[in-house]
């Protein structure tokens, strides 16, 4: 009997199914459009990232090289608001402290954070409603914090001269003395931020190895050398952290300021408020806003610089 040769109808010759390179292709379909569609989402991601993100940033180093008011159309000066600026007293004034500000705040913001996530990581009870109770203030709108301060600092019937006649002591004019101006804004804002720093603090205390506390104390390590030689240095990366954050945020520090003291005051005006006194209440000009506001990125970006060199030498 002669064997037939033919294939049968659902074998190929070489003896795999006919429907293995459309199973190929339409598993590379499917992979296509995947990729495509996870493209689409990215690319939506960058365009308002690049609207509201890169345009503002590229539109205002354009407009420092301008001269734009609301008296004539915009035409280019080149670096006259930068010679502009350094010849405005107002503007080292306002470096200055922001300086200040800055570092007063780091020595309210940085420390005590620290120390009241201590002492809630050492809590045996209430610990989540102490952690609310910290977190608080961050909860609360900026405003409600700058006008609830403004209260408190009331010269006339303000709380905290209440308190300072009912102990029969001399009392303090608060935001409108140049001596406690910028101690009553950096309260306020070490007081509006404390939380999240605290948090941040309280987790990264929480990941530390009970190990490391257990061998320093068979050592004879006292509360001080445990604190000094096993939790700050566990916390050197958070801390790294912070301080960056910590800075960039008090440079730009506006809404205090603005609300307690004014845009004319000279013992508190800061370099955001200079940016806005020189672009919506004097001058109107928003060029030399612009230029202001391109010598603080400056300044931020240094500040990134170095703490990037920093931590990489830090993992290296």
């Amino acid at each position: 009997m002669a064997v037939s040769t033919t294939a049968k109808p659902g074998v190929a010759r070489a003896g795999r199914p006919h429907h293995a390179r459309p199973v190929r292709t339409g598993r590379r379909g499917r992979k296509v459009k995947d990729n495509l569609l996870a493209y689409a989402f990215m690319a939506a991601g960058i365009a308002c990232f690049a609207l509201f993100s890169w345009y503002p940033l590229v539109r205002g180093v354009i407009l420092s090289f301008q001269q734009v008011n609301f008296v004539t159309d915009p035409y280019w000066v080149g670096l006259d608001n930068f010679r502009a600026l350094f010849d405005d007293p107002l503007f080292w004034t306002a470096w200055k402290n922001t300086l200040v500000f800055t570092g007063l705040a780091l020595i309210f913001g940085y420390a005590v954070p620290l120390g009241i996530a201590v002492l809630l990581n050492e809590l045996r009870h209430f610990k989540a409603y102490f952690r609310v109770a910290v977190y608080l203030p961050v909860m609360l709108p900026p405003i409600v914090v700058v006008l609830l301060w403004k209260y408190f600092y009331d010269p006339g019937n303000g709380l905290f001269n209440t308190l300072l006649r009912g102990a029969h002591l001399p009392e303090s004019q608060w935001t409108q003395s140049g001596s406690t101006a910028m101690i009553s804004l950096v309260l306020v804002s070490t007081w509006a931020n404390l939380g999240g720093a605290t948090l941040m603090y309280l987790a990264a205390l929480q990941g530390i190895p009970g190990e490391l506390y257990e061998a320093a104390e068979l050592d004879g390590a006292s509360v001080w050398q445990r604190l000094r030689h096993v939790t700050l240095p566990q916390l050197r990366f958070i801390m790294l952290v912070l301080l960056l954050i910590q800075i960039i945020a008090t440079m730009q520090v506006f809404i205090e300021p603005y609300q307690l003291t004014g845009t004319t005051n000279p013992d508190t005006i800061t370099v955001m408020v200079l940016i806005y006194r020189y672009a919506f209440t004097v001058n109107h000009d928003f060029g030399l806003a612009a230029a202001m506001s391109v010598l603080l990125f400056v300044v931020l970006a240094i500040f990134s610089a170095i703490y990037l060199r920093l931590t990489r030498g830090g993992e290296r």
